[in-house]
């Protein structure tokens, strides 16, 4: 156990490193733990990698849509609400390929991760899930989390610090899995791609989800996650010029 009033833990979760910075008195592990348990859940059943999970019966028809959670009719709609607003560049259905809705689930289950620390009591913590970041409060008092934006080139280095209070940022870009993200126009990588784009938002659901489809966009892209409500922009095009959204939190 760890002393009352910080925890700290990290675990490997949907794929990614998952860590919890909880700097509160008298909220101990017991949340923490919930909030593993519910990632670990939410892996079992949203993974499009497990041939055992929902996402996997439904992608296969062996799940009727009538049959679906309510947990994955909110997923799904959120996929096709950003489909339509990007003009089909965001998709979580790609011809020839399985249903993978990633995109959105990461960012609302971190989200969801956050409301459980909140409601167990938590009022100053961080959660990053592989550098997609929620925090609330501060991490001591009068101080605001300091959330690093990833060098697209130098893994070791930062283009970017923001400095924030109860937020939501998310990064998408293709130097850690490659070109996993495509227009789904086209099926391929953006024409015009870009090194990343980092959104910050009230919410992870919204900051994770606009990042994505902001990279599908490519440079199209800047212009239309920083006209998204509740959004501003850091992003770094392929000729390393940047963009960023006027107050921005950048220290």
């Amino acid at each position: 156990m760890s002393a009352v009033g910080t925890v700290r833990r990290v675990e490997q979760v949907m794929g990614l490193p998952v860590s919890v910075d909880l700097r509160d008195e008298l909220i101990g592990e017991q949340a923490v733990q919930r909030v593993f348990d519910w990632l670990h859940e939410v892996d079992a059943r949203f993974s499009p990698f497990r041939l055992d999970s929902e996402v996997s019966l439904f992608s296969r028809g062996e799940l009727a849509e009538s049959e679906l959670s309510t947990d994955l009719r909110y997923v799904l709609q959120v996929c096709v609400d950003y489909q339509q607003r990007t003009g089909g560049a965001f998709r979580a259905w790609l011809p020839g390929r399985a249903l993978d809705p990633c995109a959105v689930v990461k960012g609302w289950a971190v989200q969801r991760a956050a409301g459980l620390l909140r409601r167990a009591g938590a009022r100053n913590f961080c959660l990053n899930a592989g550098g997609d970041v929620v925090t609330h409060g501060e991490p001591g008092p009068g101080r605001r989390w300091r959330v690093g934006i990833r060098h697209p080139d130098e893994a070791d280095q930062l283009c970017g610090v923001l400095e924030v209070g109860s937020a939501a940022v998310a990064t998408s870009a293709a130097y850690e899995r490659g070109a996993h993200i495509v227009d789904g126009r086209t099926g391929l990588p953006p024409r015009h791609a870009l090194l990343s784009v980092t959104v910050l938002a009230a919410d992870l659901t919204i900051a994770d989800t606009t990042a994505t489809a902001a990279f599908a966009l490519g440079e199209d892209g800047i212009a239309w996650a920083a006209a998204e409500p509740g959004c501003s922009v850091f992003a770094v095009r392929a000729d390393r010029s940047v963009f960023s959204s006027p107050g921005l939190p950048l220290v």
